[in-house]
């Protein structure tokens, strides 16, 4: 290793006699950890924060250059993060921005090691996804920050020899003085105490046998020297008995890998697992913009972001489902439409509005494993994060397998789900508390009311994935419509085109209708010959000139004249 010699002893590091704490002048009494501040890793993650946050790390977790970190056994994710670190020299409290480096002794290299298949447990604190023992490698030497300008520092990671991260302070969205000074108004900084100033982009999963080296150092300047980890597999299993067990989902593979795609591929070559890309190919097309008045992708807390414009949105709550089914039936597509399912409607309440349009939300059960409903079936489990986790105008679909043998969910879930903007709720499977469900005002559809709780049938098991629901494959992002006839599944990339026919044929029949009230034979009418054409051609002309509007020509009008087949058959 290159261990320039320019790196300044603060604090006589090394006089720790734990071997851990090498790099520091003694053990700190706290390390703060920032979230996201590299503008690179906030454009990885499709967001940006309007101010710093934090969260915290043992002491127990830090380890010296040249250590192992454990990759538990029974997990597949523990991503490194590679940062700058400030050592505390003095206190602070309430210091200002331009006496906040004083205040900072040494700077170092550091590795905020993370396991995300911890991640949906921790809820944000990353107290067990972060604070394990060897998650928080630091060293191996410190540079005296009084000889470095804050903004030149410069942090490099190598994976296995391959430089993979490379960053300037420069390039924070939250300057390093910024850090200092935000958390010297809550608290204490204390001499000794450690900042880890957030990961720039490039941070992705580590292997057992990988070897993860991190650098600081001001380019020509003083180095850190770099901190050298190496990944190791842990064989001792996590006690059911005693907390929630390690998951891995899609979600966390593509936070932990930087991409879906990266996880993906990955995924595929080397452990021949499963991947992304195997669950169809819509979920790595969802960074590219589609003709539905939105973007297909998923933000950065996992959630399917396609959007439905206000207008769009109003012409499909306008358009029947049946007549959407026709026109998705025009384009090829007949098994689209989730089966067995019905609007679930209070009892005191029969006309309740049912009206349901979303972009889709999934969940899958697996059927009941007595052995792993009882290792995922409890805590935070898949059912609960999802329904966390829906935004606005998403509609969850579960893939209960047709089996409304239990309940899939019930008032708390309906409750919590409307609360967070949700659409509405699609389940194959029983709804328990039906009557209460219906109460909440969110439109419901499943098969049927039952009083059994989830753990009869079904075992909670993944989200955000491709499902198949009441007959049909569901993807994160396909569009749901459904009302008193039944759901159907939209492509978000033909949407508009579909509902633009639909409304077009609604048009024509509500004309045709009229002709029929008036006493007139179906015959001819309906579907509408040469001459019962030209009368409508006719009408729609005298009804544009009267709105001063310019009607669309017949070679113009959207696809939406159905074929004689599908008029009868449809009527």
């Amino acid at each position: 290793m290159d261990e320039k010699t320019d790196a300044v002893a603060t604090g006589n590091p090394g006089s720790s006699a734990d071997p851990r704490f090498a790099a520091l002048p003694a053990r700190p009494g706290k390390i703060v950890a920032v979230h996201l501040s590299y503008a690179s890793r906030a454009d990885q993650r499709g967001r940006r924060p309007q101010h710093p946050s934090y969260f915290f790390k043992p002491s127990s977790s830090v380890a010296a250059s040249g250590s192992t970190i454990e990759r538990p056994a029974g997990t597949e994710l523990l991503a490194f993060e590679g940062e700058i670190a400030l050592v505390i020299g003095s206190t602070a409290r309430r210091v200002s921005l331009a006496d906040a480096w004083s205040h900072v002794a040494g700077i170092t290299a550091a590795n905020d090691f993370g396991l995300y298949d911890l991640r949906a447990n921790d809820k944000g604190s990353n107290v067990r996804s972060k604070g394990g023992d060897g998650y928080t490698p630091i060293g191996p030497a410190l540079i005296d920050a009084a000889l470095v300008h804050p903004d030149a520092l410069r942090v490099r990671t190598w994976l296995n020899g391959a430089l993979v991260q490379d960053d300037t302070a420069a390039g924070m969205i939250f300057p390093l003085t910024q850090l200092v000074a935000d958390l010297s108004q809550h608290f204490t900084l204390e001499p000794g105490d450690v900042i880890l100033t957030g990961t720039p982009a490039g941070s992705s999963v580590a292997q057992p046998g990988d070897v993860v080296e991190v650098e600081v150092d001001v380019p020509g300047g003083p180095s850190s020297g770099r901190l050298v980890t190496t990944v190791v597999q842990g064989t001792a299993d996590f006690d059911p008995d005693l907390g929630s067990l390690p998951a891995a989902d899609d979600l966390q593979r593509a936070e932990a890998w930087g991409s879906r795609e990266a996880a993906s591929s990955r995924l595929l070559s080397e452990r021949g697992t499963r991947s992304l890309s195997e669950r169809g190919t819509s979920e790595t097309k969802r960074a590219e913009p589609t003709s539905n008045g939105g973007e297909a992708r998923f933000d950065s807390q996992g959630r399917s972001t396609t959007g439905i414009s206000a207008a769009l949105r109003a012409k499909l709550e306008a358009v029947p489902v049946a007549g959407l089914s026709a026109q998705l039936r025009k384009r090829g597509l007949n098994n689209v439409h989730i089966d067995g399912v019905r609007p679930l409607r209070a009892a005191d309440s029969p006309d309740r509005e049912s009206k349901l349009v979303g972009t889709a939300r999934t969940l899958r059960f697996v059927p009941n494993r007595e052995d792993l409903f009882a290792s995922h079936g409890g805590g935070y489990n898949a059912q609960k994060r999802v329904f966390d986790a829906v935004g606005d105008g998403e509609v969850v679909v579960i893939e209960a397998r047709g089996d409304a043998g239990s309940g899939t969910l019930g008032d708390i879930l309906a409750i919590r789900a409307h609360a967070r903007g949700a659409a509405g709720i699609v389940t194959d499977g029983g709804v328990r508390d039906a009557a209460a469900v219906a109460a909440v005002g969110i439109p419901v559809y499943s098969s049927g009311a039952h009083p059994a709780v989830l753990g009869r049938k079904h075992v909670p098991w993944d989200a955000d994935l491709t499902i198949a629901c009441g007959g049909t494959t569901v993807q994160p992002g396909d569009v749901i419509v459904g009302d008193a006839d039944g759901v159907v599944v939209i492509p978000p990339d033909i949407v508009e085109e579909v509902v633009d026919a639909a409304l077009a044929q609604e048009d024509e029949d509500a004309w045709i209708a009229e002709r029929v009230a008036e006493g007139h034979p179906v015959d001819g009418l309906f579907p509408m010959n040469a001459e019962w054409r030209a009368r409508f051609e006719a009408a729609r002309e005298a009804s544009a000139a009267v709105s001063g509007e310019r009607p669309a020509t017949q070679t113009q009008r959207p696809q939406g004249t159905a074929t004689l087949e599908d008029r009868e058959a449809g009527r």
